[in-house]
């Protein structure tokens, strides 16, 4: 399970340090892919092929899945650790995902979600400012 948020520096060769506690589930194969808001999603292997396989089975006639998929499938990479515990991106997910020196990497679950670190900034800002409203909505839904 990943939680919790870290920071950490992309370095010039776009090479990012995991954190130590996540490097054991990362070692087995990891792949990360354009994620939603503008940051990157870090998966492991085997999350990554539950999720494939769900986008593989949504009904492509329709424009939104097809949209969604090649967001996802499209962009993915795999990746490996390397001996120092980081792993490269790739400069065209770097691009997509605005990063720069400074990163955060939060925790979500059954992924990692790679951010700059000012874009971060801002919208944990925002979703705390409507934290009540979120709250509401997620009670609609039985959270």
């Amino acid at each position: 399970m990943f939680i919790g948020e870290y920071s950490h520096n992309l370095d010039e060769k776009g090479r990012l340090a995991i954190p130590k506690k996540f490097r054991i589930d990362l070692s087995k194969g990891a792949v990360v892919t354009r994620g939603l808001d503008n940051c990157l999603f870090l998966y492991t292997k085997s999350e990554w092929e539950k999720l494939a396989a769900k986008l593989a089975d949504l009904p492509f006639a329709q424009s939104n899945t097809r949209a969604f998929a090649r967001l996802m499938l499209a962009g993915a990479m795999d990746v490996k650790l390397d001996k120092q515990g980081r792993i490269i991106l790739p400069d065209y997910l770097r691009t997509f995902a605005g990063l720069n020196k400074e990163t955060i990497l939060a925790g979500l679950y059954n992924r990692l979600e790679i951010w700059d670190q000012k874009k971060w900034s801002e919208y944990t800002r925002q979703s705390e400012a409507e934290s009540n409203e979120i709250a509401e909505r997620m009670g609609e839904l039985g959270v």
